[in-house]
């Protein structure tokens, strides 16, 4: 299956990928894509997180959304994805909606983080985890109302601007002296002012690439 892949890395460096433990949070528009290229990756521990169930809303950009699994939770569809492209993943799913009770029932086990949930209590709470245990993160910041995926990239929290979630992000962290290095996925397009939110599928799938291209590198350099 990964004979490409394998080519392009070498087999020591996939086999690296292939032991490499993944705790991904959000598998709707930006983690349905990061999961996606982390199955395709040669990645085969993955966790997953999520406590939502595809809607009809969802088919314009996330790709675990069909018209057959509305109404389904979405970690039971990301999870049947998954085996279906590749039988022998080893993927556990979470229906929980992460908060400082339910984090309780995730061991933290893990080689790496990706952060791909909306809320800005469960981000903190992982970047909090993340240094407990000394686990590599990466978090993604807002994909709404924008139009540009060229205008995505990966940097610090502290060097983001014009991104609301980032700015709530930043402060939770200030307020418990939490270091602003954390690595992020952001967006330099100033977002559109608009009462409701919406979205194309550009950006919140080259938004979950870059989130997987950062963990590759962070495996290859290491």
């Amino acid at each position: 299956m990964f004979d490409r892949l394998e080519k392009l890395i070498s087999k020591d460096n996939l086999n690296k990928i292939e032991a490499t433990k993944v705790l991904l949070v959000g598998v709707g528009g930006v983690g349905g894509y990061v999961l996606e290229c982390l199955i395709r990756s040669g990645f085969t521990h993955i966790d997953i997180i999520d406590h939502d169930i595809v809607d009809i809303t969802n088919l314009n950009r996330q790709i675990i959304s069909n018209q057959s699994n509305i109404g389904q939770k979405k970690v039971e569809v990301a999870k049947n994805r998954a085996q279906s492209i590749n039988p022998n993943i080893k993927i556990k799913s979470f229906d929980l909606y992460l908060d400082k009770e339910s984090i309780h029932h995730i061991s933290f086990d893990y080689d790496f983080i990706v952060d791909a949930c909306d809320s800005v209590e469960a981000k903190v709470l992982l970047v909090e985890k993340a240094q407990e245990f000394s686990i590599p993160i990466i978090s993604c910041m807002g994909t709404a109302n924008r139009i540009d995926p060229s205008k995505l990239y990966i940097t610090t929290l502290n060097k983001t601007e014009y991104d609301p979630l980032a700015k709530k992000f930043r402060y939770e962290l200030k307020k418990k002296n939490i270091s602003l290095n954390t690595p992020v996925v952001f967006s330099k397009e100033i977002p559109l002012k608009q009462k409701d939110l919406g979205t194309i599928v550009m950006v919140p799938m080259v938004a979950g690439a870059l989130c997987v291209s950062y963990l590759v590198e962070h495996i290859l350099k290491n």
